[in-house]
């Protein structure tokens, strides 16, 4: 289908999450690399890939390697991310342009400098739709389902006119454009449809994913990818392009929450929980958080464990045979972290 994504529509859970506004710049990623003094795959290797109209001599044409699945592209020795289409050019007047010719590790070492990480595909998309994520609702571009051109030059930078050799740049470029120049989606996210294909986490090696589309993809994919919300490519991991970039995201900080568990002495190590509503008791196994139960201490079940002067108990001491012996009704507890619980929307 046009849209790329799963048909009919599968809506699932996505977990709260945090994704950065705007693909990373040059400016962004050039702080990374002075901080730490990064050297990028296309740097190790000594070449990327560029497009064939973007060359500076046309004549390269003649003794370059060329991507075999995508003869357009060219591996130009020299290009990375500071001379984006050979030795001879520079990012300068880019700095606010995606950063591109970053392989999947390069955008993930990033990530990490910064705290943060890729953002997962489920994660991407949910940003992406702002809102229009459901069967009913589901749009193919962020800004609805118009499909007119012209409209489309004033919400995203896709191509326009013969590829490779001649874009129109009806949207104003030929290559990529500055980050903040289209207008955001309702999540103020922005360039989550055209102006570089961003790295997602997760895949393989060999088929690394990558959503939104690019520059030189269409608006109804009758030149390369159909731009639209659900559009999906796999690149090789260590792959570099003038038309790949990325964008970090991070989970919120959790709570950790812990319980007090109780050792069923019917049940051996077992331990169970028991369920504050309804009385149940759940076994969740054996001592799974390290330590002993002969290490724990004691309690009396209608104590404050906190209070003061409590006595203290020795375990040498069996204490009478009469069951209501205050030893007696003494349990082994311990504290652990309380698992997570997943509530229906239903109710």
């Amino acid at each position: 289908p046009l849209d790329g994504g799963v048909t009919p529509p599968k809506v699932v859970h996505v977990d709260p999450f945090f994704i950065e506004e705007h693909p990373v710049t040059n400016k962004e990623f050039g702080k990374f690399v002075r901080a730490v003094y990064y050297e990028t795959e296309a740097e190790h290797y000594g070449w990327s890939f560029v497009l064939a109209s973007f060359l500076p001599n046309v004549d390269m044409l003649e003794v370059a390697d060329v991507d075999p699945e995508a003869e357009d592209w060219v591996a130009v020795e020299g290009a990375y991310w500071r001379k984006p289409e050979g030795a001879s050019s520079t990012y300068k007047l880019r700095e606010h342009h995606p950063v591109v010719h970053v392989s999947h590790r390069d955008a993930a070492e990033y990530c990490s400098w910064m705290g943060r990480r890729l953002p997962g595909e489920r994660e991407w998309e949910a940003a992406a739709r702002a809102g229009h994520w459901g069967p009913q609702n589901r749009t193919l571009y962020s800004w609805g389902d118009e499909d007119d051109a012209g409209n489309a030059t004033k919400h995203a930078n896709l191509w326009q006119g013969d590829f490779p050799w001649q874009n129109t740049a009806g949207d104003g470029w030929r290559g990529t454009s500055p980050v903040k120049y289209y207008p955001p989606n309702k999540l103020g996210l922005y360039d989550m449809t055209g102006n570089v294909w961003e790295w997602m986490r997760g895949g393989k090696h060999k088929a690394r994913i990558v959503r939104g589309g690019s520059y030189v993809d269409s608006l109804d994919g009758s030149v390369n990818h159909a731009a639209t919300l659900g559009a999906r490519a796999t690149l090789h991991g260590t792959t570099g392009s003038g038309n790949v970039g990325f964008r970090c995201a991070k989970p919120p900080k959790r709570k950790v929450e812990h319980h007090w568990v109780y050792h069923d002495e019917t049940q051996g190590a077992g331990l169970q929980i028991e369920d504050s509503v309804t009385g149940e008791r759940q076994s969740v196994g054996g001592n799974q958080q390290g330590g002993s139960w002969e290490d724990l201490y004691y309690v009396e079940e209608d104590d404050d464990e906190f209070a003061d002067g409590e006595e203290e108990f020795d375990p040498d001491d069996h204490g009478p045979e009469d069951l209501n012996h205050p030893h007696r009704q003494k349990r082994k507890k311990k504290k652990t972290v309380k698992p997570r619980m997943s509530y229906s929307d239903e109710l």
